[in-house]
């Protein structure tokens, strides 16, 4: 699948260990405490981005219409905004914010190899065009040495939207510094084949769950309560599973460029494009975000 990626200022100061993201399902409601690694009982779903809505239609409808507690889904125009507003884009993510749904666009760092003004100024098209609630910072390196220019951009685009949520797309667990950049990390980004072998590390103890996202794909059905048990223990409070798995496409086909997890191998078109086959079933797993 295309992977998500895996001198101090002002700017670096961070934000605080164990921040609160704010999280809440579509109905408003915060996340519980429960039990279990770090004290967290509800899961809650980040989608990492459908096909383009013309492509799509029924799985961005089908969002407003889920029970399932969204926690965000993100807006891949066209690797980013686009090039100017596109009215597809414009209904799905009104229609999605109007249910109360947090909106992120996304934003690909390209292993921190983007240079800055180009990244803001996607943010900002973003933000003007399509009112988004915050950012996914796809292939958002996760080394020491990326970790300053990483918390420039993030600083930065706290100022594009005003409490906007900011996820770093890492799909690994970074250097643990990166946890004080922004609202969550992505620290699993992968097919079901890694993750039911993969380890914790140990430093994401000392945040509270809802600080970190797991997106798993080729989840075999018989096997989506036990990813969701590993989920929890890892600590985990954002998740997508899906049964879908990768399709092969020529190395130079920008199509490739699929939604989160993401663009990490061009040649590789993301199963997250659509709507998971046992998307009733991971609601169940994890439990409604609307009372019917």
């Amino acid at each position: 699948m295309p992977h998500l990626t895996g001198g101090e200022t002002a700017l670096s100061a961070g934000r605080p260990a164990g921040r609160s993201t704010g999280l809440s399902t579509a109905d408003g409601r915060g996340t519980e405490q429960e039990g279990g690694r770090g004290g967290w009982g509800g899961l809650g779903i980040g989608v990492p981005g459908y096909a383009h809505p013309l492509l799509a239609p029924a799985e961005w409808t089908g969002l407003t219409r889920s029970r399932a507690p969204l926690h965000w889904v993100v807006l891949n125009v066209a690797d980013g905004p686009g090039d100017r507003p596109d009215p597809h884009c414009l209904a799905a993510a009104g229609t999605l914010s109007n249910a109360g749904v947090r909106v992120l666009g996304h934003l690909d760092l390209a292993g921190g190899a983007r240079p800055f003004g180009e990244v803001i100024a996607d943010a900002h098209r973003f933000a003007e065009w399509y009112r988004v609630d915050g950012f996914l910072l796809d292939r958002c390196p996760g080394d020491r040495a990326g970790l300053p220019a990483v918390r420039r951009i993030t600083a930065t685009l706290e100022a594009v939207v005003d409490g906007g949520h900011v996820v770093l797309g890492h799909g690994a667990h970074p250097y643990p510094g990166y946890a004080e950049a922004a609202d969550q990390l992505v620290t699993f980004s992968g097919p079901w084949t890694d993750y039911r072998w993969s380890q914790v590390a140990e430093w994401t103890a000392e945040y509270p769950p809802e600080r970190f996202a797991h997106f798993v794909h080729g989840v075999p059905r018989t096997h989506l309560a036990e990813a969701t048990r590993i989920a929890r223990w890892q600590g985990a409070g954002t998740i997508f599973f899906t049964d879908r798995t990768d399709r092969t496409a020529p190395a130079d086909d920008d199509a490739a460029a699929g939604p989160i997890g993401l663009r990490g191998q061009r040649a590789q078109v993301g199963p997250y494009e659509t709507v998971p086959g046992y998307w009733d079933e991971i609601v169940s797993q994890i439990g409604p975000g609307v009372s019917e």
